[in-house]
């Protein structure tokens, strides 16, 4: 008996995938994969799985990711300390060649290999290929003394990105997997912050949703308690009072851009949930904070 229960649950579940399925057919979808979704074998599975699926239903899914857990453990063989201002990692010459060797090889071929055992056709990528992300340096405004910038070493900016080869491997029905490293006009190479590629990658590709797996379940207020549906007007207020700080900064500033330029929704996600890249596209349900222009 408890047999007949799950297949039909299962078919109630497949059912309400459906309506989801059919708007956002052929619709790209920019994922941010950082946190601990990229360090737990089971939960890298799922959203290796989530990828591959959403693919194969008929849409778009293109990967940026980070590293900062396995950047900062290369940094600590090395006798470095990682350090942050604003939630920007300081990038002096020797961590930007820890970054292109984490970002670049390690965590890029990673993700590809995964992608690729479940059925996908990955193909890894850094903004240094086909020049495809252009980037200056970054000079960070602070935020004790505004007008008076931080040099934050080989920190990038993105100037322009060239969509042609994410198009080219789109139609090709290739998943790009993407290593948020830039290049710029002399050919010298940035560490740009994962969340800030991708919100400018949602932004030129016209996404019709970016989703940015973290690890909490969402934008939470100063009692811990999930905030949802917020708009620009909310957010700025979050800034002002301090409710978002640290690595929430680049986050929430990258998904308030991307809304306001045309990206119809984005999602901040509990990437500690087990498929919750499918939870967020695929069902009623949703887990997170949506993020709106007005």
């Amino acid at each position: 008996m408890s047999t007949d229960t799950t297949a039909a649950q299962k078919a109630q579940i497949l059912a309400e995938a459906l309506p989801y399925i059919q708007r956002f057919f052929d619709k790209t979808i920019v994922i941010k994969y950082g946190g601990n979704a990229m360090t737990d074998p089971l939960l890298k599975d799922s959203f290796a799985r989530d990828v591959v699926l959403l693919k194969l239903v008929g849409m778009n899914p293109v990967v940026v990711h980070g590293g900062g857990p396995q950047i900062n453990e290369l940094l600590d063989k090395l006798g470095k300390k990682g350090e942050f201002i604003q939630g920007m990692r300081v990038t002096d010459e020797e961590t930007m060649d820890v970054v292109e060797m984490v970002l670049g090889g390690q965590v890029n071929k990673e993700i590809v290999n995964l992608i690729n055992r479940h059925g996908g056709k990955a193909v890894g990528l850094t903004g240094q290929d086909g020049n495809f992300i252009r980037a200056k340096k970054l000079l960070m405004e602070s935020l004790n003394d505004p007008g008076e910038f931080i040099d934050i070493g080989q920190v990038g900016d993105i100037t322009s990105i060239d969509p042609s080869i994410i198009e080219f491997l789109d139609k090709g029905d290739f998943i790009p997997v993407i290593a948020p490293i830039g290049v710029g006009s002399d050919g010298e190479t940035f560490n740009i912050n994962a969340d800030v590629v991708a919100g400018k990658l949602a932004e030129i590709l016209g996404a019709e949703k970016l989703v940015l797996l973290t690890n909490t379940p969402g934008v939470l207020d100063k009692n811990g308690k999930l905030l949802t549906g917020l708009t620009a007007k909310q957010i700025d207020g979050l800034f002002m009072d301090g409710t978002l700080s640290g690595g929430m900064l680049p986050k929430i500033s990258s998904a308030l851009d991307a809304a306001r330029s045309g990206v119809k929704s984005v999602h901040i996600i509990d990437g500690r949930v087990e498929h919750a890249l499918l939870l967020e596209v695929l069902t009623d349900e949703g887990v997170g904070t949506l993020i709106r222009h007005k």
